[in-house]
């Protein structure tokens, strides 16, 4: 559902546009409607979208902040453009952008957790955690009493709290209170004497309790502290605290006239956002710091070997230890043999429950194998063995809060029997329906009726996007790039903004085709609000349904960033120069592979019992020697399976790595796996340092054949000298950077080239020595293509920068950093590096949506690599919804049928041709058109 523009004066108006690659570009790009910037990798659409168009929009934005606010900000460097009018704020959504924490959940980054926190201060009923009851208000009496059933002779300590978590300086706190004759307080839990204001941080939360009584507990105290106790509620108003001695610390109990229980008499603050925060004091598990998970020692890492016996060294952890500390463990072991006769010979795996507990834990006189750990990793004070210890480490369930991030009391409030964590273990679909079937009496529905709507209004949206199947509790680091961008969009369209210039990157990445319209809708009602959406995108489908496109090109890097077409679908489809246009109408296309390779099922990884998160213990079985892909909607299961379940056994059966792997029975036919790869578009590094040469290695041959150079020997130059990373050959005073960072205080920091060595990162006397006459610096700021022909007679370096070519990367420069890199060119450096070793027949290569940032021309390409790589004998498994990947594959795995707990079966698995057959298979609906 395009949309047309008529008003010629509703545009964004782009001149002389130069950053990173782009040639000094003009364009008109309408206003208040839908756009899609595309083009081959490197062409020059992030350049545009986010490092021209968003950048511009962010710096204006902070350039209106006072000086005083923009201290805070990091400061936005002014694109490198002559010109940008009609240009209204901008607002990015790129991939990932949630951030990486693992207190950031969906709920918290979509901004329902707080409205969740909100509507169970307001209309949720507390109960007692202890005895299960409503809870309601204490009498003095009732305090008392509670008072006195403290041990006699305990020191007690009656304290009005003032402050709870507020910045300020609080003088006229510490003033009011010292003018009442009041001599102590306990700020921040310290004691304090109130002979002279006491001086806090302006801008630090504080805790302030004055201090009514202090007493030790005895029979004749009673008349006392009614007295003392009336003074403290009137202070605090209707709340006060107990502090006990015990064991040379204090520990408080809460008094309230406002809330208790009426069978135990334990006392609760009155409800308040707060208290329903994982991110604050005043709601987090004390065990666990409000993260549901705590660091200790991990019987599955302590004993990694399951196959294995006690006495053939199960237990890993009391292995390979000095002369007495390994003797006092064989002592341990044969000490629990006499408790637990003929256990040591019995593998680890069929001991029984109690067997296995009383190992790990203790039983009797015997220690227990974590208890041991624990006490020497907290003794320790040598490196080497808390190194060794850690290795066992891992994060387990909180034990105190079973995960749920918060204390006692906050979870024991309800709303219809339900806590604010059983809610945030509801996916977004099933919230929805929870809270349009939610009954409330008058007072309620008054109170809730806004904050219910603010809920019910981001859940919608989270649905409409696709992410029905996500629970509100899951970790926002644990999205893939498509799903966070996608709950980032949801955030936006909840907030309801208007006037607003958006910038998505691949919205429709990690969706299935089925899923596709739903977004789109969104995008329609996000644009139609009056905003203007575009979009950095190569999805077909969203191409063909957006109001304006914007292809770039022609080429990649210094042969892309021009303007190849403009315009609306029939437009760019009539324009024979762009390569877009040329997809579109069919006359370039991908093309089915002549013959797909046999699959010999009894040759395969065999996955059996499958059952981690939302997969219904399924048996899969992957052909080895093929390119097999897994398919299905989003939610089911696809990374479960191949990421949390077979990767992880690989890494920790071939790498012992201690990530460990999701639930399942057994994989079977690894031993036909002699290595993985994870190949995935994360940056080849994160520095400008780091580049193409230094990922693939060919640096270090580029380094040592310098150093092999007669003028290089003389002079006593090795292959270090040549090395940016280390003194010596290097400018010192970049750093061997090339750039130096300017401070500009109120302003953006400025790079500049550096003035020592131009820029060239090496110092003169090494810039001296030249090969063929090129030195290091040229060779680094050479196109592979140009370094394909320099080094044609230096076999090694050769086949590397051969490789490189040969995936479509010619263009870029040997040195070029890997910061300036796009998602696609990372992972065919990556792929390239792969290649260029000696194959070993017996590799299995997996990668997670590789044609994330990849046109239909460099899928293209992307195709050509994988299948040489099964060519040479190897294994590729890819999740992919990409229907051109899809239909060339020799295997397909397909998920579903839903995503979520409707998710997790095996719907199909076959050649693409036997997949497109079966109807209930969404991916095989989609495929039949692609086949045809």
């Amino acid at each position: 559902m395009t949309k047309e523009n008529n008003n010629s004066n509703n545009i964004i108006a782009i001149r002389g546009a130069r950053e990173h690659n782009l040639k000094g570009i003009n364009i008109d790009i309408p206003r208040d409607r839908l756009v899609v910037i595309t083009g081959i990798s490197g062409s020059g659409k992030s350049s545009l979208a986010f490092d021209t168009i968003y950048a511009e929009g962010q710096r204006r934005y902070i350039e209106s902040l006072s000086s005083y606010a923009r201290q805070f900000l990091d400061q936005i460097q002014k694109p490198d453009v002559e010109l940008i009018e009609g240009l209204p704020p901008t607002i990015a959504i790129e991939q990932r952008t949630c951030p990486p924490s693992p207190r950031s959940t969906v709920a918290t980054v979509t901004e329902i957790y707080d409205y969740l926190r909100l509507l169970y201060a307001k209309i949720g009923t507390p109960y007692c955690y202890h005895c299960k009851c409503i809870i309601s208000r204490q009498s003095i009496d009732q305090m008392v009493q509670r008072i006195m059933e403290i041990p006699q002779g305990t020191k007690v300590m009656l304290l009005a709290p003032l402050i709870k978590g507020k910045k300020g300086e609080h003088r006229e706190v510490f003033q009011s209170i010292m003018q009442k004759g009041y001599v102590r307080a306990r700020v921040n839990n310290a004691i304090m004497d109130l002979k002279a204001i006491p001086k806090l941080a302006r801008y630090k939360s504080h805790e302030i309790d004055v201090i009514v009584d202090r007493l030790i507990i005895k029979d004749d105290i009673q008349a006392r502290l009614y007295d003392s106790i009336e003074t403290c509620l009137q202070l605090g108003e209707g709340v006060m605290l107990v502090s006990q001695e015990h064991e040379k610390t204090w520990i408080d109990s809460i008094l309230s006239e406002r809330y208790a229980c009426p069978e135990c008499g334990r006392g609760y603050e009155e409800l308040t956002p707060r208290m329903f925060s994982f991110n604050s004091p005043y709601g987090t598990c004390p065990s666990c710091d409000g993260l549901g998970n705590t660091l200790d020692f991990d019987p599955e890492l302590v004993v990694p070997n399951k196959q294995l016996n006690i006495k053939e060294g199960a237990i890993d952890a009391w292995q390979n230890w000095g002369s007495l500390t390994q003797t006092h463990y064989d002592n341990q072991i044969t000490a629990f043999s006499k408790i637990f006769p003929n256990s040591l010979n019995v593998p680890f795996e069929k001991l029984s429950k109690e067997v296995t507990d009383a190992l790990f834990f203790g039983i009797q006189d015997f220690e227990g194998v974590i208890p041991n750990l624990r006490r020497i990793y907290e003794k320790t004070t040598s490196e080497r063995i808390i190194k060794r210890l850690s290795s066992y480490r891992g994060y387990r369930i909180c034990a105190s809060c079973n995960g749920a991030r918060l204390r006692p009391e906050s979870l024991s409030v309800k709303i219809h029997e339900k806590s604010i964590h059983e809610i945030m273990d509801l996916t977004t679909e099933e919230a929805f329906h929870f809270f349009n079937a939610l009954k409330l009496h008058n007072q309620q529905i008054i109170i809730s009726q806004q904050i219910l709507k603010e809920i019910q209004n981001r859940l919608s949206f989270m649905i409409d996007v696709g992410l029905h199947y996500l629970t509100l509790g899951r970790s926002s680091d644990t999205l893939s790039g498509g799903e966070a961008q996608r709950t980032q969009l949801a955030k936006q369209i909840g907030s309801g903004l208007v006037g607003i210039c958006y910038v998505l990157d691949e919205p429709t990445i990690g969706l299935h085709p089925r899923d596709n319209e739903h977004l789109l809708q969104t995008l329609y009602t996000l644009r139609d609000k009056g905003n203007t959406v575009i979009l950095v995108e190569h999805d077909e489908d969203t191409i063909r349904h957006s109001d304006y496109i914007i292809d770039l090109g022609p080429g990649a890097g210094e042969k892309g960033g021009s303007i190849v077409a403009q315009g609306t679908l029939k437009e760019i489809t009539h324009n024979h120069t762009s390569l877009t246009g040329q997809y579109l109408n069919q006359t370039f296309k991908i093309e089915l592979p002549d013959k797909r390779r046999s699959v010999q099922l009894e040759n395969s990884i065999e996955i059996k019992g499958a059952r981690a998160h939302n997969l219904k213990s399924i048996h899969v079985k992957i052909p080895l020697k093929t390119f097999c892909c897994v398919t299905g909607v989003s939610g089911s299961g696809k990374s479960t399976l191949v990421n949390d379940i077979l990767l992880r056994s690989l890494k920790k059966l071939l790498y012992n790595s201690h990530d460990l792997p999701g639930e399942h029975d057994e994989i079977l036919g690894i031993e036909h796996i002699d290595k993985v790869i994870e190949i995935d578009q994360s940056p080849i590094g994160h520095t400008p340092r780091s580049n193409p040469a230094t990922y693939t290695r060919a640096f270090d041959l580029i380094r040592s054949l310098f150093a092999q150079i007669p003028e290089a020997k003389i002079r006593g130059y090795t292959a270090g000298r040549y090395s940016f990373n280390i003194s010596g050959g290097r400018c010192e005073v970049c750093k061997g950077q090339g750039i130096k960072k300017v401070e500009m205080h109120f302003l953006p920091d400025m790079y500049v080239t550096c003035e020592e060595c131009g820029g060239k990162r090496y110092n003169k006397a090494t810039l001296e020595v030249t090969y063929k006459d090129k030195s290091i610096s040229d060779v680094l700021d050479m196109r592979i293509e140009d370094a394909y022909l320099f080094f044609k007679n230096i076999p090694k370096i050769e086949r590397i920068v051969r490789t490189l070519k040969n995936v479509g990367l010619g263009y870029i420069k040997l040195g070029q950093s890997s910061t300036s890199l796009s998602g696609g060119e990372s992972q065919r450096i990556k792929l390239a590096t792969e290649l260029s070793k000696q194959a070993t027949g017996k590799t299995l290569y997996i990668l997670d949506e590789p044609t994330t940032g990849l046109h239909f021309a460099d899928i293209q390409q992307l195709l050509k690599i994988l299948h040489q790589l099964v060519d040479l004998g190897n294994t590729v498994l890819v999740i992919e919804h990409n229907l051109d990947v899809i239909k060339t594959a020799d295997y397909l795995i397909d998920l579903g049928p839903e995503g979520g707990a409707n998710g997790g079966e095996i719907v199909a698995a076959g050649t693409p041709e036997q997949i497109a057959k079966i109807e209930r298979s969404y991916t095989g609906r989609f495929l039949k058109k692609a086949l045809s």
